[in-house]
């Protein structure tokens, strides 16, 4: 059997930026473990897979150790993937996912989508995250997924330099957001996830659904823009809707091959 595979940069405004995603379109399902072993293969931080349904698609995510709720950067790439290699003649792609309904627009030379907003409520600083980072929290919130923490400025976000052993051990969550209102955008990140086998994810559309809300209620302001501070940087438009949250972005196509199982 031989699978179209495509590696896309999203949230990429250069070749070598953003974050890459493999992306493997199919007629129906694989066994799990496949898609598992698939993902594991790639060794990106996520592959995405997609199928027809309907008059859309329904798409599964997996990192190279599990399969994830929700990913950003690779539903960006795969509706890429639909629009630019699969003919797509509407103009906005509805995906199933196991988070519900998520949507995908052309905006321009960028895609656009919309996902529902995160609830993010304030908590205590877990002392793994204080040791893993040696920092001081301004404030920490946990979302759907991950902690959120708020530190005073770019600059600390920046020079963030985790332990990353010190991190795995926090449990009950996928990871954790650094952000700190940004220099010459509104907002900056960083977004670490080892126990997902990613210690540092590129660009992770996922977690601006929960700092937009709050970077939207913080400054004043509906429409931000963003980067997440990687060693590759990723570069997001965001618009806080309440229930929902569009977050823009461009793609580049590094390669186009085939899977042989």
């Amino acid at each position: 059997m031989a699978l179209k595979l495509y590696q896309i940069d999203a949230f990429s405004e250069a070749p070598f930026s953003g974050n890459p995603a493999a992306v493997v379109p199919l007629e129906t399902w694989l066994e799990e473990e496949v898609m598992q072993n698939i993902a594991l293969e790639n060794n990106l931080s996520e592959t995405a897979f997609f199928i027809p349904n309907g008059d859309g698609f329904s798409i599964r995510w997996f990192t190279p150790k599990i399969e994830v709720d929700l990913c950003g950067h690779a539903t960006l790439a795969a509706a890429h993937v639909i629009f630019k290699y699969h003919n797509f003649k509407g103009e906005t792609i509805t995906f199933q996912s196991r988070s519900g309904p998520l949507t995908v627009r052309k905006d321009g030379k960028q895609y656009n989508m919309t996902f529902p907003t995160d609830e993010i409520k304030q908590t205590t600083t877990p002392v793994e995250i204080l040791k893993a980072f040696s920092i001081e929290s301004l404030e920490t919130y946990r979302g759907r997924d991950d902690y959120m923490v708020i530190v005073e400025s770019q600059r600390i976000v920046e020079q963030l330099k985790p332990d990353f052993k010190m991190l795995s051990g926090l449990e009950g969550c996928r990871g954790v957001i650094i952000t700190a209102k940004g220099d010459t955008v509104d907002f900056v990140s960083r977004c670490f996830y080892p126990q997902a086998g990613i210690d540092e994810d590129p660009a992770t559309g996922s977690a601006h659904t929960s700092m937009t809300p709050y970077w939207a209620k913080k400054l004043g302001k509906n429409e931000l823009t963003a980067i997440q501070l990687s060693e590759r940087k990723g570069f997001f438009r965001c618009n806080y809707m309440e229930a929902f949250t569009s977050i823009s972005g461009s793609t580049k196509t590094f390669l186009i091959g085939e899977i042989f199982l």
